[in-house]
């Protein structure tokens, strides 16, 4: 088999690691030190993120598009995370992380970074509205507006939104008001003209459900939020009263809450419960704008049961940063990356038949986003619903989309009789009612859905088809490391591996025996490794198997890419490997626990993380064993959550040639000089800056991608020609 091109024995990049180093015996692979923060790393991931929004090489609107990402998913940080350890806190938790700290410390330490954080973010935003504005792009106050626009904002508000606004009272008749998760809300000071007893209101920014954040002033390029002009015609609502002060706050609620499945006899109603209570679950962060009535600010803190000093994030700014994506689509083509669509597989163009290419073939890898989800994955759903010959689809299902052609292709399969099964993780978070309502319809189209195993989530991604071919059943396989989501698969890079392999098939149908029934015998599986059962003693051994290569006198190489590297176990033993003299690349989007660098610990190993157009998401797993090289894909990331409390499935990619094809991602991504961060042993990251020109990963996959397509495109119109001008008949 090809080895990867090396440099020192080591696959190649541009930054090459030197001859391995001897092991320091005296250190202590169990120290706190020898370890990062979960919490810590995965912010240090959005500042990353952060930086793509300040970095002029990136267009315009797609920096909007970044600074808008970090809100979001600073946003998803203090409903999981925070939220969790909160309630660790509560429970008494105190037991040290591996990194030496309390959830106490972690909360402190994440707010502290979260301060900064938000200082840079608005900053930042700050910044680039000068930029929209020398594009024409203005985000103005409404005050600073003509009065005939100031007119003509009261007249479409009142009109288009005034009726679903909701004022709401705040005294001794009128409770402290529920305030909803993520919502902006005006906290409103008044009173009567002829009484000055205070009184305050709270009065909720109806935003979603086709109402904007900002508000186009007629069809000019000029943009108003939409609690400006809420704050600045409040006459509407409290007519004749005297308006003293309007604040702006935005509340974060947990959304960490599950319940005992063990217990439950309904896990369908134990997660409609879950929902109902996660809409009332405690409040974990209030921010504020700057300038808030410390009187205000107390009596919010106190009536949402928060800490006014920790849980107060007064924002210096605009509050909601999220709500930017609504500027970052804004139709200036010059402004954004420039259009991508994906081309079809190469391995497929020309094929009247998928099922015919891949057994001909073998095996085929998919390249998302470059390579079209659509006419790959839902394909292959598509003509195993049609064709007479396929008897039965079994499939996973952990999220997709609203309009999922996925979820019709599955009916469509069982209106033409064809035996269908569905597993479907209802616990899939912030996914769990669209799930409900998936499992809902797909129930009542007579496919037989399971909701998975008791304790453990169903994350893997695989789809199986028994079809009936000339020489007997044969099985047809998709395993993938992304969800079967057409949205979420034009910004995620992914891998998926269409194969009949007949132990690759017999795996699969063991494996979904044993997510219709959850029963735990012995199950025997040949090629595929899953969790929680397999798969973390495999990817051990196969560490330990690298060490062992190099003290017999070999090279020893592993590659993992991953979102995230957390689990204590897989850390150390690469800390081990490293050690021995096992080279290491460790492609890791967010957090890792580990520390490359460290002399005498993690000499040999090296941590890069890619940041650009599409969201890193593939996970895979090399490992040179020898010269007689292993290439896994799956949906595992290196989490003890995954690794022990999921049902997650790796698989071997063989043929030479997809290995080939797998090994020119790695090298891109380890040599990628635009978008590819660093990381030093202290946790931080440090960029490489190539020149402007430079195309990072993803563009570089984009062309590759094209390339292929172009190619397999003059093959298949030289083929057809023939030697005759005959195309030849595809079985």
């Amino acid at each position: 088999m090809s080895t990867p091109s090396t440099t020192n024995g080591h696959p190649s990049s541009g930054a090459s690691i030197a001859e391995p180093k001897p092991a320091s015996t005296d250190i202590d692979l169990d120290a706190p030190e020898q370890y990062l923060n979960r919490e810590l790393t995965w912010l240090a991931f959005v500042k990353r993120v952060l930086h793509e929004a300040d970095d002029s090489r990136t267009p315009l609107l797609e920096r909007v598009k970044f600074i808008a990402i970090t809100g979001s998913i600073l946003d998803e940080f203090f409903m999981k995370r925070i939220g969790g350890l909160k309630q660790q806190v509560a429970a008494g938790v105190h037991k040290l992380t591996v990194d030496g700290r309390t959830p106490i410390q972690q909360i402190k330490e994440s707010h502290e970074l979260i301060r900064a954080l938000t200082t840079e973010q608005q900053g930042l935003w700050v910044a680039l509205q000068e930029k929209l504005g020398e594009i024409g792009v203005q985000i103005a106050s409404y005050e600073s507006l003509p009065e005939a626009d100031q007119s003509w904002l009261r007249d479409d508000y009142l009109e288009n939104i005034f009726p679903l606004v909701t004022p709401q009272a705040m005294d001794p008749a009128h409770p402290f008001p529920f305030v909803s998760n993520l919502s902006l809300n005006l906290l409103v000071s008044l009173h009567y003209p002829s009484d000055p007893t205070p009184l305050m209101a709270r009065v909720k920014v109806p935003l979603g459900s086709g109402v904007p954040r900002f508000i186009q002033v007629r069809n000019s390029m000029t943009f108003v939020a939409l609690e400006e002009i809420m704050a600045n015609n409040l006459d509407l609502l409290f007519p004749g009263m005297v308006i003293e002060r309007t604040e702006l706050f935005r509340v974060t609620r947990n959304a960490d809450v599950e319940s005992d499945e063990d217990k439950a006899d309904d896990l369908l109603a134990l997660i409609e419960s879950e929902l109902q209570e996660r809409k009332f679950a405690p409040i974990v962060r209030i921010q504020i704008a700057r300038g808030m009535d410390s009187t205000h600010r107390g009596r919010l803190a106190a009536e949402l049961g928060l800490d006014e000093q920790a849980d107060v994030f007064e924002v210096d700014g605009f509050l909601g940063i999220g709500d930017l994506f609504q500027l970052a689509v804004l139709d200036i083509p010059e402004h954004r990356d420039a259009d991508h669509r994906p081309v079809d597989p190469a391995s497929l163009v020309g094929r009247s038949n998928i099922f015919h290419a891949i057994r001909e073939q073998g095996a085929l890898l998919l390249h998302h986003p470059y390579e079209a989800f659509g006419t790959s994955v839902e394909r292959f759903l598509r003509e195993a619903s049609e064709d007479p010959k396929v008897r039965a689809i079994k499939m996973t299902l952990y999220r997709t989309s609203s309009k999922s052609r996925v979820i019709q292709h599955l009916i469509n399969a069982a209106l033409n009789g064809k035996q269908v099964a569905v597993a479907v993780e209802l616990k899939a978070r912030f996914d769990e009612e669209a799930n409900i309502n998936w499992a809902s319809k797909l129930e009542q189209a007579g496919i037989h859905v399971t909701y998975g195993i008791v304790g453990l989530k169903t994350h893997c991604k695989i789809i199986l088809v028994v079809r009936r071919d000339h020489d007997g059943l044969r099985r047809y396989v998709h395993l993938g490391t992304g969800n079967y989501h057409e949205e979420t698969a034009k910004l995620y890079s992914d891998l998926g591996l269409l194969t009949c392999d007949p132990d690759i098939g017999r795996d699969a149908t063991e494996l979904f025996n044993y997510l219709t029934t959850g029963y735990k015998p012995n199950r025997s599986y040949k090629k595929l490794l899953p969790a929680p059962k397999l798969l973390k003693p495999a990817l051990l051994k196969k560490i330990r198997r690298e060490i062992r290569r190099v003290s017999e006198g070999q090279k020893g190489v592993i590659q993992i890419k991953t979102n995230a590297l957390e689990d204590v176990d897989i850390t150390r033993a690469l800390y081990e490997a490293s050690q021995a003299g096992v080279h290491v690349d460790l492609i890791v989007r967010d957090s890792c626990r580990l520390r490359p660098g460290v002399p005498g610990l993690s000499d040999n190993i090296r941590v890069v993380s890619v940041v650009g157009r599409f969201l890193e998401h593939s996970r895979v797993y090399y490992f040179r064993n020898g010269g007689d090289e292993e290439y896994y894909i799956g949906s595992a990331d290196c989490m003890t959550r995954n690794l022990v409390s999921r049902v997650e499935v790796l698989t071997p990619v063989e043929p030479e040639a997809l290995q080939a094809e797998i090994r020119t991602v790695l090298d891109i991504l380890v040599d990628d000089q635009r978008s590819a961060w660093d990381m030093r042993s202290d946790g931080t990251y440090v960029q490489r800056n190539g020149h402007k020109d430079i195309d990072g990963t993803h563009q570089q996959m984009i062309k590759w991608a094209e390339g292929r397509f172009a190619e397999a495109n003059r093959l298949r119109r030289r083929s057809a020609r023939g030697p005759r001008g005959h195309a030849p008949s595809d079985e």
